[in-house]
């Protein structure tokens, strides 16, 4: 629900920048919105910034993980993320903890971590085991190095429309919209009865599906030419292979059938969150001096 809030937001704010997607009622198939390429794209701007901030005498930007546990999708992920900032320049670390960490040791190790000064981008990796409390975790995190843009003293200054930490997953789906065009969004959610969800999208340029129900967005649901930005991330079992993979919110090849553009599973949000979380780092070694 978070995640959903802070996209509402940040449209808010999006909107005196509106402009429509140039779509086509006879369009067959939907463009597909490449975020890997859209995040190459952003990663090239990160890594010219960090090479002038180096070359001008400052220490290179440096950005910790704490991952707990071994979930294999927060390993991946974490993996991807250390993968970005090295391709950027930017140094990093990943601090694997046992899922039996108690809370206040974890608190501990980002106390320590908040007061070391070669530390810029500081982000603890989620979900956590049930036993710690994650809204204590986010928001032990100094807000100068929460290059996740969790702690509430973030949420509530993006709030005010202050300059601060955006959460990187929905800035880089408001980054997709301004890089691709804007326009009116709704957001989609697990507590939005279907029936009133389809009312909504059918009126919407854009729909930006995050409720975490694979293939909750059909055809039908959807505008003539809508933009639909798929931010939701399942995993399930494929009836063909019986291996399991990786889809969105969104019935992909239905909605493309009907849509002007749309973001793939994977491939789509997952990347330009990692290239935002890039630009949160390098923000915050600028703010921290």
């Amino acid at each position: 629900m978070a995640a959903i809030r802070t996209l509402r937001k940040l449209c808010q704010h999006s909107q005196h920048q509106v402009c429509k997607l140039h779509t086509s009622a006879s369009r067959q198939e939907a463009v597909v919105i490449s975020g890997k390429k859209l995040a190459r794209q952003i990663r090239e701007e990160v890594r010219a910034d960090v090479e002038k901030w180096v070359l001008a005498g400052h220490r290179r930007p440096h950005l910790s993980v704490v991952l707990v546990g071994e979930n294999p999708a927060s390993h991946s992920y974490v993996l991807n993320k250390t993968r970005s900032a090295a391709d950027v320049g930017i140094s990093s670390e990943t601090i694997v903890k046992h899922s039996d960490i108690s809370e206040e040791e974890l608190l501990d190790l980002i106390y320590k971590l908040n007061t070391d000064h070669r530390v810029d981008g500081l982000l603890v990796q989620l979900p956590l085991p049930d036993h710690i409390d994650e809204r204590i975790i986010c928001n032990a995190v100094s807000p100068a190095k929460d290059v996740d843009g969790f702690h509430v003293v973030n949420v509530g200054r993006m709030c005010l429309d202050q300059s601060t930490m955006l959460p990187a997953t929905p800035w880089g789906v408001m980054e997709i919209i301004k890089r691709t065009g804007d326009a009116t969004v709704t957001i989609s959610h697990r507590y939005t009865p279907k029936e009133q969800l389809c009312q909504h999208t059918k009126i919407a340029d854009i729909i930006v599906a995050a409720a975490g129900i694979p293939n909750l967005i059909t055809s039908d649901m959807i505008k003539e030419g809508a933009a639909v930005i798929d931010v939701g991330i399942n995993r399930v079992q494929d009836p063909v292979t019986g291996k399991s993979r990786l889809v969105g919110d969104v019935d992909f090849e239905g909605v493309r059938q009907k849509a002007g553009f749309i973001t793939p599973v994977p491939g789509g949000v997952g990347p330009m969150t990692v290239a935002m979380l890039m630009k949160n780092t390098i923000k915050a070694a600028k703010n921290v001096l």
